[in-house]
């Protein structure tokens, strides 16, 4: 069984880029083009009012982009016709796809806008090297290689208008760019495997401790559920994403943080019921239980930029329900 396999499985389920043809890296790319063209002029206006000149940045990117777009539909038509197949960003592992400009995230903060611009750019020009190094044609290849060089030369771009705004030094920019690697290998997965171990495994333990009213019982089904779902967590981020197109780095590294922060967050409301007295051990669990939830909203504040009250809210709601189900379904 190859790594492709292992993703099938236990990943998303998306096809890797060796699984596709010359014909299908073409038609990936002409959409990832169009998409990006879109996007930078979502920034351009997002921005106009108060960056103009950032605006103006923005705007020639997303005429390079239809330039890079329409030079692949030549390539592409010449080789394999006129239908271009619809293939998508989200139906291939390793593309992180970001989040719609409208939506507010980093509506009108040109800074946030860059970096993401950086981000973009970074993927693209890594899609191009990987892709070229799969194809054959000599003028696709050539084409790919290319585009590769001139997506780089866009981060560039980004990296130099994030240090001309933030006040950075090179020194500085070094600083941020390992701190955004540090958010890509080790936040997120984290994020996400905390996130699962704390929430997911409240309905299973807490409905296991208000069946039984045992602790020893609560604290075996606990352990099982914070391991397994630990396991799983793991495989399924190293199994999604290699890294080489996202430049999240090793699958290995990120499956271990994941897997080990789902545990980690299944244990902590676990742990209490090694008290004999049953509900002293409940009531030190649901305090575990609301630490865990105002640390997580606390990490997505600090690292992914979601607004404070609102993540708040939102986990401690989500993380309630989850709980008050499992509390439920033990007490009847």
């Amino acid at each position: 069984m190859v790594w492709a396999d292992f993703g099938r499985i236990f990943g998303s389920g998306r096809r890797g880029l060796e699984d596709l043809g010359e014909r299908e890296i073409l038609a990936l790319a002409i959409g990832a083009e169009e998409e990006d063209g879109r996007i930078y002029r979502d920034m351009a206006a997002a921005v106009r009012a108060d960056f103009a000149a950032s605006a103006k940045v923005f705007e020639g990117m997303a005429a390079e982009e239809d330039e890079h777009r329409q030079r692949l539909i030549d390539v592409f038509v010449a080789c394999f016709g006129q239908h271009i197949p619809l293939v998508r960003r989200e139906d291939v592992a390793g593309f992180i796809r970001p989040a719609p400009i409208w939506r507010g995230g980093a509506l009108g903060d040109v800074r946030a806008l860059w970096q993401l611009a950086e981000q973009m750019e970074g993927q693209a020009a890594r899609f191009y090297g990987a892709a070229a190094a799969r194809c054959t044609d000599a003028a696709t290849r050539k084409l790919l290689g290319d585009l590769a060089a001139a997506e780089a030369s866009h981060g560039g771009v980004a990296r130099g208008l994030q240090a001309e705004h933030l006040g950075g030094s090179a020194k500085g920019e070094e600083a941020r760019a390992a701190q955004r690697q540090v958010v890509l290998q080790i936040v997120q997965p984290g994020l996400a495997g905390l996130m699962d171990g704390s929430v997911s495994t409240l309905a299973p333990l807490f409905a296991a401790a208000f069946a039984s009213q045992d602790s020893h019982t609560a604290l075996m089904v606990g352990l099982a559920a914070s391991v397994g779902a630990g396991i799983s967590m793991g495989l399924t981020e190293a199994f999604s994403d290699d890294g080489k197109i996202s430049g999240r780095g090793s699958p290995w590294l990120r499956g271990g943080v994941c897997g080990l922060m789902t545990t980690v967050g299944g244990l902590g409301h676990t742990l209490p019921y090694l008290l004999h007295d049953f509900w002293v051990a409940t009531a030190l669990a649901v305090l575990v239980v609301v630490v865990e939830l105002l640390a997580i909203a606390w990490i997505r504040w600090k690292y992914m930029e979601s607004p404070f009250w609102v993540t708040v809210v939102q986990v401690l709601v989500g993380g309630a329900l989850v709980l008050a189900a499992g509390v439920f379904l033990g007490s009847a």
